[in-house]
């Protein structure tokens, strides 16, 4: 029996993340261990799949706001 990890089965550890996050691998484990982004643990190893990478990428996103006119 082979298993393939399908796209929403595929983890990554936090360097890979950060590479296509580009972040600093530090910054990702601080705010996981922290519990204020969406991680999984599997024992003591931290991994991100690819939902919480979209969802950080979206927590992060900014609205454009109106330049005031003067």
């Amino acid at each position: 029996m082979s298993v393939e990890p399908t796209d929403t089965q595929l983890l990554y550890t936090a360097e890979q993340a950060a590479v296509l996050l580009q972040v600093n691998p530090s910054w990702l484990r601080k705010k996981a261990t922290a519990r204020t982004i969406p991680c999984t643990f599997i024992g003591k190893h931290l991994r991100f799949s690819p939902t919480d990478l979209k969802t950080i990428i979206a927590a992060g996103a900014q609205t454009p706001t109106e330049q005031q006119k003067h």
